[in-house]
């Protein structure tokens, strides 16, 4: 599977992104984490050591001239198709059936930025979804950005978070009008920090036509992992148990 995980900021994006990577890995699949977010906490909701001292890859001046041929004051030539394939094995950080990598993002302005950084990015991203045999989790940065620059244009899946509130339920459509842009054609929604069933009621009213893949519940153990620095799915198994389930409705 070829997942990709986005929503608004502060919906839970990278809870649920660590929810589906433990909950891949204990099904003894290998899985490839991919940190596309700026603020980079993935590392950390996984539980895995050292992952504040990665540099991201965006960062790394002399790897992307080296990849994609241009210099500093070089104006705007570069190489459009840089070489990727071995960057999963020489930069991703390693736990049991889970490797992790940092992307970074890339501080230009402008959604389309035509620039370095950002094809380097986009290369590796594609070569890792189209060519790798091994489950792809991309938690990617909040909003429309990722998808302005098509770095999740080839995922099986586009997995959006929403809460009961009516900006991150405008941002989910907004998410499938360029979704399908770019021709993704399996958009679907996770309800997270639902508190009733009026909360329930609230979202599917907003959101008819969406397919749901579960609806979580707002949870004071997934806070309490956020305050100690704890993965979430070690203080809240019962979650991880709801993720497990929407395996099967992501195989299918």
């Amino acid at each position: 599977m070829k997942i990709a995980v986005s929503g608004k900021g502060g919906v839970g994006k990278t809870t649920l992104a660590a929810f589906l990577i433990k909950a891949l890995a204990d099904d003894a699949t290998q899985v490839l984490a991919i940190d596309a977010d700026p603020a980079a906490h993935l590392g950390r909701a996984l539980a895995m050591t050292g992952t504040d001292a990665i540099t991201p890859i965006a960062q790394m001046r002399e790897l992307i001239e080296e990849r994609t041929e241009s210099r500093s004051g070089n104006g705007s030539f570069f190489k459009l198709n840089p070489r990727v394939e071995d960057l999963p094995q020489k930069l991703a950080r390693e736990k049991g059936l889970i490797r992790l990598m940092v992307l970074g993002g890339v501080q230009k302005g402008g959604a389309g930025c035509i620039c370095p950084e950002s094809t380097l990015l986009k290369n590796l991203v594609r070569h890792l979804i189209l060519d790798r045999n091994e489950a792809v989790v991309l938690d990617m940065e909040a909003g429309l950005e990722h998808l302005g620059r098509g770095t999740a244009a080839a995922v099986d899946h586009l997995i959006v978070v929403v809460e009961p509130g009516l900006r991150s339920l405008e941002t989910a459509r907004q998410i499938q009008r360029l979704a399908k842009d770019l021709g993704l054609k399996n958009l679907d929604l996770v309800a997270n920090k639902v508190r009733s069933a009026q909360n329930r009621d609230f979202i599917l009213t907003h959101m008819p036509g969406f397919h749901f893949l579960g609806f979580l519940p707002f949870s004071e153990q997934v806070l309490a992992a956020d305050r100690e620095g704890a993965a979430p799915f070690e203080k809240d198994p019962e979650m991880l148990q709801q993720v497990r389930n929407m395996l099967p409705l992501l195989r299918d």
